[in-house]
């Protein structure tokens, strides 16, 4: 069963943390070097942001790692097994 939203956000939220921890940086220190305010820093991880794509990548940067927490499926090593067609009569 694929996890919900609200735990991504959580185990997004919990590695945020954790990493920052680990570097010895403090929320403001994260912030600066990912070109974010501090409290958006409190809020991802207290789990009640949703960060971008954009916001994700600066902080990776930050932190040196991936944040790609629950992305990669169900487990299993498996890909999805839906997805839908790219169309041929839309232009590019």
């Amino acid at each position: 069963m694929a996890k919900s939203f609200d735990d991504l956000r959580a185990e997004l939220a919990n590695e945020i943390k954790q990493s920052r921890r680990r570097l010895g940086l403090t929320q403001e220190a994260l912030a600066l070097q990912a070109e974010v305010d501090r409290t958006y820093v409190s809020q991802l991880e207290r789990g009640i942001a949703n960060p971008s794509i954009l916001i994700l990548h600066r902080i990776s940067i930050v932190l040196g790692m991936d944040l790609l927490i629950g992305l990669q499926g169900t487990g299993g090593g498996q890909s999805p097994t839906t997805s839908r067609p790219l169309r041929k009569d839309r232009p590019d």
